[in-house]
């Protein structure tokens, strides 16, 4: 009976350890190392914007090869050298500065719900604002996809199923360059089946972006771009 006593508080420990851990993490680095010492390390970058929000089943914006995906616009205003992604989930309001939330997040940001995220970066054709109001006739190229990162933070279930991805521009390659324009975030579940939980994704530049903004659909983009 004492080793019980003893066990179950260790182990309520543990699962209260897990649940923390999966909510810190550390700053989003770029692709650029620099060597402190005999250690190297990624330069952080110097622009990140955040984008907290809550998928519920159903609600997804397209199914693609049967899987239920949902996207989060992105508006880039200037050309980038390089753009890094990432989401966790859950995203029970972690410790970020002037994030974007999205409409449902705030009513579901204390859920246990979350999901193995699956994302990718897309650009468009459209590379001015007065286009934008037409997303729904643009083409998008997948420029990269990411499913588990080891740099990123575990889930309550122990793994590392959150996601992490830096894409250099392609430059002279017109589709795969990181040009000026409308971007978006596609996520998803690695499995086939629900999209549930909350979750922060984030965007990250080595340059200065003034004017990046994140939104759930092409009206809420256009809103915070006025």
């Amino acid at each position: 009976m004492k080793t019980l006593k003893i066990f179950m508080p260790v182990m309520v420990a543990l699962l209260s350890l897990g649940k923390v851990n999966a909510q810190k993490l550390k700053s989003f680095g770029s692709s650029i190392e620099k060597k402190i010492g005999f250690i190297k390390k990624k330069v952080p970058y110097t622009d990140v914007v955040s984008y907290l929000g809550h998928a519920a089943p159903n609600t997804e914006d397209e199914v693609k090869n049967g899987k239920k995906f949902y996207y989060i616009y992105v508006w880039v205003p200037a050309v980038a050298p390089e753009l890094g992604l990432r989401m966790v989930s859950p995203a029970n309001k972690p410790k970020v500065k002037n994030a974007i939330k999205g409409k449902t997040y705030d009513a579901n940001a204390k859920g246990k719900d979350y999901f193995d995220t699956y994302i990718t970066l897309e650009r468009s054709d459209i590379l001015t604002k007065d286009k934008v109001k037409d997303a729904a006739n643009a083409s998008w190229t997948v420029l990269a996809r990411n499913d588990d990162s080891s740099e990123m933070p575990k889930q309550p279930s122990g793994r590392k199923y959150n996601s992490l991805l830096r894409y250099k521009s392609k430059v002279g390659n017109p589709t795969k360059a990181l040009t000026r324009g409308l971007y978006r975030v596609g996520f998803t579940t690695y499995k086939k089946g629900e999209v549930k939980g909350t979750f922060l994704a984030q965007i990250g530049s080595p340059v200065k972006l003034p004017g990046v903004v994140m939104a759930k659909t092409v009206e809420e983009l256009l809103a915070q771009m006025k």
